[in-house]
């Protein structure tokens, strides 16, 4: 999965990122994309995945945006609430795709 696009903010530090990312949860980062757009762009890839892969394991390699659209699509999260709390590494995570799933980007 594709990074969000942070624009003018593309390979800069870290906290310089998080330090703007509650005002891009629907606003694009200057010259790239918001987390809303993220979380659109995550929800068309889970339509293709229920409608040809429906019943199959895959692995996806993706960043914090994506698990964050992850995480609101397919648990539920809050996006504000995720892009508050620290990041916490782990070694993966794992979601399920319900069957005939056809969800909508959450918030």
């Amino acid at each position: 999965m594709r990074e969000c696009d942070y624009g003018d903010l593309s390979e800069s530090r870290a906290f310089l990122v998080a330090a703007r990312r509650a005002r891009h949860i629907d606003e694009p980062f200057p010259d790239g994309q918001s987390y809303r757009q993220v979380l659109t762009a995550t929800s068309s890839f889970l339509n293709d995945l229920a409608t040809g892969w429906d019943g199959a394991r895959i692995l996806m390699i993706a960043h914090s945006a994506n698990r964050w659209a992850l995480d609101c699509l397919l648990t539920g999260a809050s996006l504000v609430d995720l892009l508050a709390a620290p990041f916490s590494w782990q070694p993966g995570w794992h979601y399920t795709l319900p069957s005939g799933w056809s969800g909508n980007p959450g918030t």
